[in-house]
């Protein structure tokens, strides 16, 4: 199967796709309580007649679902998770579906759907004579709770050769950069409390030892290489000016470019915790909630990406009306542009989208974020990209990302699906493009991976979620993997 036939498979699926991405965005979850687009995602892969796990790492609403026979084994991740606060209709004005509920700024509901899409589409090829194996890896809580670090760390992709995926996104490119890697902690302290007035000596703050601490922090700044972030946020300060505060809290995050440094960053911020608590005297409890690598690009894999995204040409928006009204309330979408190649800046400024197809124009750089398919990429060659979903100069994490995610995005959804699957059955067919794969894999390091997480680390317990549970038909398509296996 070419990358036509690929095309015209995922051509054959696009109202259902549509759909299903719709469906998803109109139940919006948020980290680790994905259930409806577990379940979704899941009876799709079924009726394919994909076998499945669930229950992956020990997330309820993690899953790795396999079609096929063999090696090689390639595959894609789909991410589904929405971000709290974020609720928006498709329309272009901000305009709430129920103030402060989640929504999908980030676009992940056609994450999850377009990798699905490519899965399926190598599933055709695979009945029509390819050999080998293709998996879809469900991937919950990428939005701060690393749900790939749980899955990686439990072996998930560890038979697996090569995986390609993708990101929404307002341009069509592979992704040969890195990123930052990063922990993160929430720390508590616990004073005594007291009136602020009447008898202060009685008391002891826990707010006292937050502020000692970010003061240390904004001292530690001045020390740090510069490619070192450090971010936090005070979330539970006391309750009254005029009670000395018994308890706050604060969460933290430690970013640079290597897991060398942030651990080494990441073991000074405890000991400025403990001394901060000293100074206060008060107790102070850090605790990690989370921990991820940066990626290990793999350029062999992006530039294969970018032959594929040439062969397929751009894309047509279908709803361009409403594409151009969203491009209209975006006050930067312009200067976003200042990111591409300069020879194709005014290109892309010429209409509320850009779907011309670029080769990757970010190899050797790192990129300002984090992302857990950092961990996965320690263990697997990952190739990823960017498609259009998105007008021009879109903010992730925006209302505008969100009405585009229920709208105008299913057509870069269906072109990353294109991309994926194209990619993926050449790596299946080609065994030298496959081997060049993995020798860039092998000579950037290989697989070198010890999880940033502890052993005993529960995200549930670290988020304070409640266990999910989900609703599927059971079949002998489905096994709900335990801790133990």
């Amino acid at each position: 199967m070419d990358t036509e036939s690929v095309a015209a498979s995922v051509d054959a699926r696009r109202e259902q796709l549509t759909a299903l991405s719709r469906k998803i965005w109109e139940h919006p979850q948020t980290a680790f309580e994905e259930t409806y687009a577990a379940e979704q995602l899941i009876d799709a892969l079924i009726e394919r007649g994909f076998t499945v796990d669930v229950g992956v790492g020990d997330i309820e609403t993690a899953f790795l679902a396999r079609y096929g026979d063999g090696s090689p084994v390639v595959g894609t991740l789909g991410e589904y998770d929405a971000l709290p606060g974020l609720s928006q209709r498709a329309t272009a004005n901000r305009e709430p579906v129920e103030d402060g509920a989640p929504g999908h700024g980030c676009g992940h509901n056609l994450f999850g759907v377009g990798s699905l899409g490519g899965a399926l589409a190598v599933a055709d090829a695979i009945d029509d004579g390819l050999e080998g194996t293709v998996i879809y890896a469900g991937t919950p809580a990428e939005e701060g709770g690393s749900g790939k670090t749980y899955m990686t760390r439990a072996g998930a992709f560890d038979d697996v050769d090569a995986l390609v995926s993708w990101h929404p996104g307002w341009y069509n490119a592979p992704t040969a950069a890195s990123c930052l890697a990063v922990d993160s902690f929430e720390v508590t302290a616990r004073g005594t409390p007291s009136h602020a007035a009447a008898a202060p000596e009685a008391g002891r703050s826990a707010l006292d030892a937050i502020q000692l601490l970010n003061t240390a922090v904004e001292y530690m700044r001045e020390h740090v290489p510069d490619p070192v972030r450090l971010h936090y946020v005070i979330t539970d300060g006391g309750a009254a000016p005029n009670v000395v505060p018994a308890e706050a809290t604060a969460e933290y995050l430690v970013r640079a470019p290597s897991r060398t440094q942030v651990e080494t960053v990441s073991e000074w911020f405890r000991n400025a915790a403990r001394g901060a608590a000293l100074m206060a005297d008060v107790d102070v409890e850090v605790t990690q909630t989370g921990g991820v690598y940066g990626v290990r690009p793999n350029e062999t894999l992006a530039a294969t990406i970018g032959e594929v995204m040439t062969d397929l040409g751009g894309f047509d928006v279908t709803d361009r009306a409403l594409a151009a009204d969203l491009h209209e309330t975006l006050e930067n979408g312009s200067e976003a542009v200042s990111v591409l190649p300069a020879d194709v800046r005014e290109r892309a400024r010429a209409g509320p989208y850009f779907t011309e197809p670029l080769d990757a124009f970010d190899a050797g750089t790192t990129g300002s974020y984090s992302t857990d398919s950092g961990d996965v990429s320690q263990v697997v060659p990952l190739g990823r990209m960017t498609t259009a979903t998105f007008p021009v100069g879109t903010p992730l994490h925006s209302w505008q990302a969100v009405a585009a995610s229920g709208s105008v995005g299913v057509d870069g959804m269906c072109y990353a699906a294109k991309t994926i699957g194209a990619t993926l059955v050449r790596l299946l067919s080609d065994g030298d493009l496959l081997a060049a794969v993995s020798e860039e894999f092998e000579a950037r390091g290989g697989v070198d991976y010890d999880s940033p997480m502890p052993a005993d680390a529960d995200p549930y317990e670290l988020f304070d979620v409640a266990r999910p549970t989900l609703d599927l038909d059971t079949s002998d398509r489905v096994r709900v993997v335990t801790a133990d296996d």
